[in-house]
């Protein structure tokens, strides 16, 4: 995991449900190119074609409400989103972001749409040129591990190996 994380932000309102992340429609599939092409369709048509990698979401309150599908955080780090910076979760949508290593923050920042800001994970605050620094709240150390690591499975299989070499 990259901290800070620097890019380009994108804009998106409150209650963005897991349908407009990723439409149900594309979800019989495990291709997660067939997913970031599809990523944001619901919202926003175009967003699939013009994200770019290490784009930032900044959106308002309840992101990722709706379904508890694991696909709506792939198809965002498949589309090359770096990390997401919302007022709030929804909760299992947190999670799922945290276990398939998609950073994010709970964040109330004011920016607009293209703006460059940084995101620092380790001190909890997202940087906004021009408009000031933004307190969010700073994740968890065994968070911060699992998304440092990859993910849920990547940090898992990190541990395994860790316990065979004490062992050895």
């Amino acid at each position: 995991m990259e901290n800070p994380i620097k890019g380009r932000v994108w804009i998106f309102g409150a209650d963005v449900d897991t349908d407009v992340i990723i439409p149900g429609k594309y979800l019989r599939t495990k291709d997660m190119q067939v997913f970031a092409a599809h990523a944001m369709e619901g919202i926003d048509p175009e967003f699939a074609k013009n994200v770019k990698a290490g784009d930032i979401i900044v959106a308002g309150n309840n992101f990722g409400c709706g379904s508890s599908r694991e696909q709506a955080p792939l198809a965002l780090k498949y589309a090359g989103v770096a990390c997401i910076v919302a007022k709030s979760f929804a909760r299992i949508f947190f999670r799922n972001a945290i276990n398939v290593g998609l950073p994010l923050m709970e964040a109330d920042v004011e920016c607009q749409e293209g703006d460059e800001i940084e995101v620092d994970l380790l001190k909890g605050e997202v940087s906004v040129p021009g408009r000031g620094t933004f307190e969010g709240n700073k994740l968890p150390d065994f968070l911060l591990e699992i998304l440092t690591d990859g993910g849920l499975v990547a940090h898992r299989k990190k541990l395994q190996s860790q316990e065979l070499k004490k062992e050895n």
